[in-house]
């Protein structure tokens, strides 16, 4: 069907959860894969596996309102048949062959507030990067719409700021092929 002249195409659809709760763990796995897989139950379950004997479980907040750590995101993965390969920082981001990496998955520290009032705590943030359509896009869960990164060259860029500040940890979402070949990583 072709348009009629003088039309925009429309914009691709970008799947984005919003932040609820301490779930920032579940809505970047869900955003990361583009479709609603996971949720607050599934996360927990995966806790439960990670941790059958204890009574306080390390793997979230004590609270049970989510703050799910990266054992938790790497199991969700897996169950997809996917693995998560950890970006060592000490590495140019020119080797990172971003063709073969479905995502990304950042931990990035976060600042806490009450109301207007900036606390002097850090807590962390998962956040996702994913190309869609050609096109890399910030899905944190905290933004009201995913923000457009454009191409290899702005992703490289965002992630170059966000590794500066130190605190940063990033994780590549690939596929088990990918990972065993370590294709991942320019070797030119």
């Amino acid at each position: 069907m072709s348009q009629a002249p003088g039309a925009q195409p429309s914009p691709p659809s970008v799947y984005h959860e919003r932040q609820r709760l301490e779930l920032c763990a579940v809505h970047a796995l869900n955003n990361v894969l583009q479709q609603q897989l996971f949720s607050q139950e599934a996360a927990d379950e995966i806790c439960k596996r990670l941790a059958p004997d204890s009574r306080l479980n390390p793997h979230r907040s004590l609270l049970g309102t989510g703050n799910y750590d990266v054992n938790v995101i790497m199991a969700a993965l897996q169950g997809q048949g996917l693995a998560a390969v950890w970006w060592d920082r000490r590495r140019p981001l020119s080797q990172l062959a971003l063709p073969r990496v479905l995502g990304l998955i950042l931990n990035l520290p976060s600042p806490v507030s009450l109301g207007l009032l900036s606390l002097p705590l850090r807590r962390r943030h998962w956040v996702a990067l994913r190309q869609v359509d050609g096109v890399y896009y910030n899905l944190d869960s905290k933004l009201r719409a995913p923000e457009v990164l454009g191409n290899e060259d702005g992703v490289r860029a965002f992630l170059a700021a966000a590794l500066a500040q130190g605190l940063c940890e990033v994780l590549l979402v690939v596929t088990k092929e990918v990972e065993e070949k370590g294709s991942w990583l320019r070797t030119d």
